[in-house]
């Protein structure tokens, strides 16, 4: 066994595979099980392409054991196409031997990778069926799958039923939690952690891993307050000093907002830079619209030295901080600049400067570019001329971009409700009916629009019109206060996008009660320290929450934090970052 070992390991490439293979069939060693599962296992995992070569020796075993069903499997569930490890279990189904505890662990595993949410269940029964329950590796490994395959509920049951965990099972389930939209119980999950709670089935402290699902929560969630307290945990225990960790931690606090707290922890890294986490910085500049520190640290990056130098999602970075701070010129450069230092363009790149130049409103030049693209264009191009044909009344250019978007089959609740703003805005509602109508054939539906506000470290979800919160009287008194401070400076509600059918007064209560006026409300009405408030939103803020909350800055004298869809907006004295332009 030692002496295959030794030779396996001296293998450099596929010949030596296949020249190994031919030695040990002359010397009688594969015909010795262990030694043939060995070298099944290698060739099947090695980075030598060993895989194929693999499975056409294993499919000439006149009767291969379960070692040898074991390494042909694991091989499939680690390589590019995962579902092979699928079929080749239930072929094992139907063989002599049985499998093992093993075999579940890296059929799990393939589940997991190819989203086979089926196999999955019908693993878990043979999980069940076989007595390998007990096992934490196995029953970690099937979490992982379930989790992995959006089957949540299912995923945490497993959690709370294992009477073993180790720190794997911890991660599973919170990374599960976190990337399934349910970053809320993937905070309170976590938290449970950093109180060292102790149920007598191991108490864990959060590694690299936990912390990234943390991360990943709190920027979902526009959760600065909980953020700190995980990166405070992070520095305590020297997490800091993975560049992967610091990287997540640059991007959850440019996320929630705080692009001063992200620079900072960008400037202290302990551990060396990456191009990711230049590039995550830049783009948090960006998406904060500080354009002008965003190009520093792009220009410092491309003075090159110690560090990486910037590649395409560097140059994709740096045209959104364009983008979003309005510097035209500036982007049109470094879109050019990419051609003379040999960075190939892709459609991403093409779509930020069609949005730049349509910002600008430069319609005709944004068009030309995406004829001239040497790619089709996606769906993306069409609607950011759309969006732009929206924000500058073109009604034409709109209609062009919209009928190459229904070419495309593009079916997009927002394409429809676009073009319908474009209509209304100009009283053309016979227009805005047919587009409408369009959208109850197909059966399309407005996206429900919510907020999300944190408070004392706890997080508030608001929807449009929402009545359950607790204390939604004294919300909508403070927002009836809002309406009147509001209206003394001459605000009139901007009801022109809203269905031409109801009268001026139900327009105006259709605006009064968006989501993120009610968690704006919600702030004022429980904090009066002056703190900055931050709100995420799902979708795009409309021009009127936008007015509102720009005078609610200035009268209020609070700093507002939005983050809908695309960017922030950061409100101050009656201004807001974007320029007015989203």
């Amino acid at each position: 066994m030692a002496y295959v070992e030794s030779l396996l390991h001296k293998c450099t490439s596929l010949l030596h595979i296949q020249q190994l293979h031919a030695h040990l069939l002359t010397t009688g060693f594969f015909h010795f099980y262990p030694s043939r599962s060995k070298f099944l296992d290698f060739c099947a995992t090695s980075s030598l392409g060993g895989l194929p070569y693999a499975a056409a020796v294993f499919r000439v075993l006149p009767l291969p054991l379960t070692n040898d069903w074991n390494a042909i499997i694991r091989g499939h569930a680690q390589s590019d196409h995962p579902i092979n490890a699928v079929t080749c279990y239930l072929s094992m189904l139907r063989a002599p031997c049985k499998p093992d505890a093993l075999t579940c662990s890296f059929f799990l595993k393939a589940c997991a990778r190819a989203l086979a949410r089926i196999e999955s269940f019908q693993m878990h029964a043979q999980v069940l069926r076989s007595g390998f329950d007990a096992d934490v590796l196995l029953q970690t490994t099937l979490l992982d799958a379930h989790a992995k395959c959006g089957d949540l509920d299912t995923a945490c049951k497993l959690f709370d039923g294992m009477s073993k965990r180790d720190i794997a099972s911890w991660n599973a389930l919170i990374s599960g939690l976190a990337q399934g939209n349910r970053p809320y119980e993937a905070l309170k999950l976590f938290n449970r952690m950093m109180e060292g709670y102790d149920d007598g089935r191991g108490i864990m402290m959060p590694n690299e891993v936990t912390v990234l699902g943390a991360l990943s929560a709190c920027s979902q969630l526009g959760a600065i307050k909980e953020g700190d307290k995980v990166y405070d945990y992070i520095r305590k225990s020297f997490l800091d000093e993975n560049v992967i960790v610091c990287n997540a931690a640059i991007d959850m606090y440019a996320k929630c907002g705080v692009v001063e707290k992200a620079y900072s922890v960008f400037e202290g890294m302990r551990c060396s830079r990456s191009v990711i986490t230049w590039n995550t910085m830049i783009m948090g500049f960006a998406m904060d619209g500080n354009g002008l520190k965003a190009l520093e640290l792009f220009n410092r990056m491309a003075r090159g030295g110690l560090g990486p130098m910037p590649d395409g999602v560097t140059y994709l970075a740096a045209l959104c901080s364009c983008n979003h701070a309005g510097m035209v010129d500036e982007g049109v450069r470094l879109f050019e600049l990419m051609e003379k230092h040999d960075i190939s363009r892709n459609v991403k790149h093409y779509g930020s400067v069609v949005d730049l130049l349509g910002r600008a409103g430069r319609l005709d030049e944004a068009y030309k570019i995406i004829e001239s693209m040497p790619m089709s264009p996606d769906p993306v191009l069409w609607q950011t001329l759309l969006g732009a044909s929206k924000t500058y009344g073109n009604v034409e250019m709109a209609e062009q971009a919209s009928r190459k978007l229904v070419e495309m089959g593009s079916n997009t609740c927002g394409d429809f409700v676009l073009l319908s703003n474009v209509y209304a805005a100009r009283q053309r509602w016979t227009d805005v009916g047919r587009v409408r109508e369009a959208m109850k054939t197909k059966d399309i539906k407005k996206v429900p629009g919510f907020s999300y506000i944190e408070m004392n470290g706890v997080i508030f979800q608001f929807f449009n019109g929402d009545k359950s919160h607790p204390k939604w009287r004294e919300i909508y008194r403070k927002l009836e206060e809002i309406n009147s401070k509001i209206r003394e400076f001459g605000y009139e509600p901007e009801t022109s996008c809203v269905l031409h059918d109801i009268g001026y007064e139900e327009k105006e209560n259709a605006l009064s009660y968006h989501s993120e006026k009610l968690a704006l409300a919600f702030g004022l009405v429980s904090s009066d320290d002056r703190s900055p408030i931050n709100i995420n939103k799902n979708l795009r803020i409309c021009g009127d929450c936008h007015v509102v909350i720009k005078l609610v800055s200035k009268l209020y004298c609070r700093e507002i934090i939005v983050r809908d869809r695309t960017r922030f907006h950061r409100f101050k004295d009656g201004s807001c970052s974007c320029r007015d332009y989203w």
